[in-house]
């Protein structure tokens, strides 16, 4: 699992090196890898390195420094380098210096500069910052049309809640230090592909605050079947979704668990028919009383929020197995607090609201959604998955796990229904319910990726890719 740290804890750490090692020593060896990476860049955008223009956007403070002596590595390597300095007055003086003493300039024409240039490097504000840019740095960085390559994280992003309130540096890549923070991995598209630095602070940094799933990872924990297993043994999935107005929420969450390799799918609701239609091979029957054993359930997508969906909430709720709630199951439970205790507190229990469900049963969002998800997972005692760009998958014992989008196309009708029989999946097969959700928010993004390589994608196309996503992330885990 690749980990995640806040600001403080960064600079906490860093703290702790400066006392072992000499002064600059962090940020020169910090400045030698973002010039190693500029570098890359410069011969992938234009062939070559020597002799090409680079410009600097310097602010006050550390930030800035990095990209000063980066302009100095950048110099001994044939590049011109010009910078901008931001506030002039509170330049970094070590970093300025070796600038200078390489050769490196600075403009006078702030506007020549950053139209000029083959690659800009975003030195403007580093962890400590909050809030948009600055009027002055925000019309400058308005005018490049280069690359922007952000030194440590996009300036005018939140690098703790990855909010971007107004003007921010939309960077075609980011060179970061040590170790990724939260907002590489909550604002994505704004950091663009994020490259990793070490200087040495690792062992200072403790546990991880988030996580984020390799492919590999979760591809060694996708369940499959063994040679002495059987239906029974692979995971009883139990999907009660789906109603005469809503029957495609149902087909898709059937489909989805079927596809994730459930040993078994059983289906209860009003949807029974055309489930049976699409997928001969469900057990499906009127209610979750005729249902049969299930070793987890699913319940709510398209389910009606009346006293037919509600009782059957309450059947799935008392059935004592691992239980994925989503959609209408989300809206009932918000609606009635004593439907909470249906739940025996020991069964284990994934949410998966989006923001306006959310709201529902834990108020509003806010700006930090990981802070959000944790009070939710806490306070419910189940494990919630915040839907959005970047998901959320918070447990009640404060892990979170994180899911960076790399596109946006699940944003579909009926994404969440694939999703949800996904995860019931997963719970079926014993499977920690944390990692369930993490685990099935990774296939269901890739599956997204896989189905609009062509056209659009679609919930339906959505389902049948499936297994081509879990065949590449067991791939990934060295399987074959």
């Amino acid at each position: 699992m690749s980990g995640v740290w806040g600001a403080d804890r960064v600079r906490a750490a860093e703290h702790e090196v400066f006392k072992r090692v000499p002064e600059g020593a962090l940020m020169r060896r910090a400045a030698f890898g973002l010039a190693g990476y500029a570098m890359t860049m410069l011969a992938e955008l234009t062939g070559g390195v020597a002799g090409r223009r680079v410009t600097l956007l310097v602010g006050a403070g550390n930030n800035g420094g990095d990209a000063l002596w980066a302009g100095h590595f950048l110099r001994r390597r044939g590049v011109a380098v010009e910078a901008v300095l931001l506030s002039p007055d509170r330049a970094h003086p070590a970093g300025l210096a070796a600038l200078r003493r390489s050769g490196g300039r600075i403009a006078d024409d702030h506007l020549t500069a950053v139209r000029s240039a083959d690659l800009v490097l975003d030195g403007i504000v580093g962890l400590s910052a909050r809030g948009p840019l600055r009027p002055a740095a925000a019309e400058l960085v308005a005018q490049v049309e280069a690359p922007i390559l952000a030194v440590d994280l996009p300036s005018g992003v939140d690098p703790d809640t990855g909010v971007v309130a107004g003007a921010a540096v939309h960077a075609a890549a980011t060179v970061t230090f040590g170790c990724l923070k939260p907002v590489h991995v909550l604002a994505a598209g704004h950091c663009g592909e994020v490259h990793l630095v070490d200087i040495g602070i690792g062992s200072d940094l403790g546990e991880p605050e988030l996580v984020v799933l390799s492919d590999a990872e979760v591809g060694a924990r996708w369940p499959v079947p063994g040679p002495t297993d059987d239906k029974y043994t692979q995971g009883v999935t139990g999907i009660a979704a789906g109603s005469a107005v809503y029957p495609g929420a149902a087909v898709l969450a059937v489909g989805a668990a079927i596809r994730a390799t459930s040993g078994m799918v059983r289906y209860a609701g009003e949807a029974a028919d055309p489930v049976r239609d699409r997928w001969p091979e469900v057990v499906a029957t009127g209610s979750v009383t005729d249902a049969g054993r299930v070793q987890s359930w699913v319940v709510g997508p398209g389910l009606g929020t009346g006293k037919a969906g509600a009782e059957v909430l309450r059947r799935v709720l008392a059935a004592g197995v691992p239980v994925c709630a989503d959609a209408d199951a989300i809206t009932l439970l918000a609606a009635e607090e004593s439907r909470w205790d249906e739940r025996d507190p020991d069964t284990p229990m994934v949410l998966t609201p989006h923001d306006r469900e959310f709201a529902r049963f834990a108020g509003a969002v806010g700006e930090d959604r990981i802070a959000a998800a944790r009070r939710a997972a806490e306070r419910t005692g189940a494990v919630v998955l915040l839907k959005g760009h970047a998901t959320i998958v918070a447990a009640p014992d404060g892990r979170v796990l994180v899911n960076p989008a790399r596109s946006a196309w699940l944003a579909t009708a009926g994404s969440g229904d694939v999703l949800s029989g996904l995860i019931g999946a997963l719970l079926a097969s014993g499977l920690d319910p944390w990692l369930a959700a993490g685990c099935a928010v990774r296939a269901h993004e890739l599956a997204g990726q896989l189905a609009a390589r062509d056209a659009p994608t679609s919930a339906s196309v959505l389902v049948e890719v499936l297994p081509q996503a879990i065949r590449a992330l067991r791939v990934a885990a060295g399987f074959r």
